[in-house]
C-alpha cells in the first residue's frame, strides 16, 4: 500500500512537474508576443508624432491615422480596405442602384488599376472600355504606387466633367488614351427580354433591386408569350457582371432551383461555416437555362454561375470568370467610416473554391471582335437584293396557301434576325441556337 501512495504521489508530483515544464514556455511566448505588439504600437506612436511635428509640412493628424488604417487594412489583400465617411455614403448609395461616376468596376494589379467590367449603359461602356484593361492615367497622372481607393477618388468628380485616362489593352501594341463624360450612373440591376420564345435575363450588378427585376421581368414576359407553356427557356447573361450584395445572389440562384446547396462560406474559424439552401420553387418550372459569363463575371456573378452548374441547371457558357473567391463585411467605424474586410471564402455546392480560377464554362465560346469594315463593303452590304419575287410578271407560287406563304414570310424574317444578332452578339447568339436545341430534345423527350 506504501509503494502504491508512493507511486500515486510521484505521478501526481511528475504529472505537476510536466505541466509546469510545459505551459511556463507557453505563457512566456504569450507574454512575450503581447510585449513586442505594445512596443510595434509605441513605435507607430513614435513614428505619427515625428511626422507630426517634424514633417516639412502641416499635416492633418486624422489623415495620417486614416491612411494608416488603409494601409493596414490593403496590406491583407486587394479588397479588403478603409472606407472615409463620404466612401461609406457612397457605398451604401451604391447598392441602392444609383451613384455617380464612369461605370466602371474595378481592382488593383501590380500597381495599376484594372478594369473588371464596364456597367451597361454607361460613360464607360459607350467609350469602349472592356474588361481587362488597364488603367496607368488619369489626366496624364499616373496611377502607379496609389492605392485603389485613392485612384477610383481621382477618376471621380462632377457630372458633367471630363475626364482622360490612359489604357493599356491585351493585343493592343501602345497605350492609348479615352476621353469620357461623367455622369450620374443609374443602375437598372436587371432586365427581361424575349428573342422568340426564349427569354433573356440580363443582370448587371446584384444590388437590392436585382432579385425583384429578375422576378418581375419574368413574370411580365411570360404573360405576353400566353403562359409558361410558350416559354421556351431562359438565357441569364451575367457577363460583366462584378458582383454586389450576396443575399441577391443566393436570392437569383434560388429562384431557379428546386433544392440543394447554394453557396457555403468558410471564415477563419470552422465554427463559422455557413450553408444556403435552396427553396423549393423554380419560376421557370424546370426550362432549359443557358447561363453567359465572361472575364467580367465577379463575386456574386460566379456564385450564381457555380451553383447552377454544379446542380446541373444550366449549361454554363463563354468564356472563364474573374475568380473573385472571397466575402467582403462592411463594418462600421467611429466617425461614420467603415472598413471592408475580407472575412470568408465561398465555395459553390460541390465544394469547389473559385478564388483565383472563376468558373469554367461547360462550352467556351470566345466572343470575336468587331472587324472594321473595309472600305466599299457598308455599301455593298446596305445594297437591296432582287429575287424572283422582285420581277415584274413573275409567276406566283401554286403550291401554298396564303397563310403558308405567311409562315415563311415569318421564319425568314426570324433567321435574318438571328443573322443580324449573330454579327452584333456573337456569344448571345450561340446561346439561343444552343438553346433552342436543348427545348426541341426536351419537347421530343415529353411527347
Amino acid at each position: 500500500m506504501k509503494k502504491f501512495l508512493m507511486a500515486a504521489l510521484g505521478g501526481t508530483l511528475a504529472g505537476a512537474l510536466l505541466t509546469t515544464q510545459v505551459a511556463g514556455p507557453i505563457i512566456a511566448q504569450e507574454a512575450a508576443r503581447s510585449s513586442s505588439v505594445y512596443q510595434q504600437l509605441d513605435l507607430f506612436g513614435d513614428v505619427f508624432e515625428r511626422i507630426r511635428s517634424q514633417y516639412v509640412e502641416d499635416v492633418e493628424p486624422s489623415e495620417l491615422i486614416e491612411a494608416a488604417i488603409n494601409g493596414m487594412l490593403t496590406s491583407l489583400d486587394p479588397h479588403s480596405g478603409y472606407l472615409a465617411p463620404d466612401d461609406a455614403a457612397d457605398m451604401q448609395v451604391q447598392t441602392r442602384g444609383s451613384f455617380g461616376g464612369l461605370g466602371i468596376e474595378v481592382s488593383q494589379e501590380e500597381g495599376f488599376v484594372k478594369v473588371i467590367s464596364p456597367m451597361d449603359g454607361t460613360p464607360a461602356d459607350a467609350a469602349g472600355i472592356e474588361a481587362g484593361d488597364f488603367i496607368t492615367h488619369v489626366d496624364n497622372e499616373s496611377l502607379l504606387g496609389l492605392t485603389l481607393d485613392e485612384a477610383v477618388d481621382m477618376m471621380r468628380g462632377p457630372v458633367g466633367s471630363e475626364i482622360i485616362i490612359t489604357v493599356v489593352r491585351e493585343g493592343v501594341e501602345e497605350p492609348f488614351d479615352v476621353s469620357i463624360i461623367r455622369d450620374t450612373i443609374k443602375l437598372t440591376a436587371a432586365t427581361v427580354r424575349t428573342e422568340g420564345d426564349i427569354a433573356v435575363i440580363r443582370v448587371t450588378t446584384f444590388n437590392d433591386q436585382s432579385y425583384s427585376n429578375v422576378r418581375d421581368g419574368l413574370d411580365t414576359v411570360i404573360e405576353d408569350l400566353g403562359g409558361m407553356d410558350e416559354l421556351a427557356g431562359v438565357v441569364l447573361d451575367l457577363r460583366n457582371n462584378p458582383g454586389g450584395l450576396l443575399n441577391q445572389a443566393i436570392s437569383i440562384s434560388d429562384a431557379f432551383l428546386d433544392s440543394g446547396e447554394i453557396v457555403s462560406t468558410r471564415g477563419r474559424n470552422p465554427e463559422d461555416t455557413e450553408r444556403v439552401n435552396a427553396e423549393p420553387g423554380d419560376i421557370t418550372e424546370g426550362k432549359p437555362m443557358v447561363v453567359l459569363i465572361n472575364g467580367g463575371s465577379a463575386s456574386a456573378s460566379e456564385i450564381v454561375a457555380g451553383a447552377l452548374q454544379d446542380h446541373h441547371r444550366a449549361l454554363i457558357v463563354g468564356t472563364k470568370s474573374f475568380g473573385k473567391g472571397s466575402v467582403q463585411t462592411v463594418m462600421p467605424l467611429r466617425g461614420d467610416g467603415a472598413m471592408r474586410l475580407t472575412t470568408a471564402r465561398y465555395y459553390t455546392p460541390s465544394g469547389r473554391s473559385i478564388q483565383a480560377l472563376g468558373v469554367s464554362p461547360d462550352i467556351v465560346v470566345q466572343q470575336p471582335p468587331r472587324a472594321p469594315a473595309e472600305e466599299g463593303a457598308e455599301e455593298e452590304e446596305n445594297r437591296p437584293s432582287r429575287s424572283e419575287a422582285d420581277l415584274r410578271g413573275r409567276l406566283n407560287n401554286d403550291s401554298l396557301s396564303e397563310d403558308e406563304i405567311k409562315l415563311i414570310e415569318e421564319e425568314l424574317e426570324a433567321a435574318e434576325a438571328a443573322a443580324e444578332l449573330r454579327d452584333q452578339d456573337f456569344q448571345l447568339s450561340y446561346a439561343l441556337d444552343l438553346l433552342k436545341g436543348l427545348a426541341t430534345v426536351a419537347m421530343d423527350s415529353n411527347r
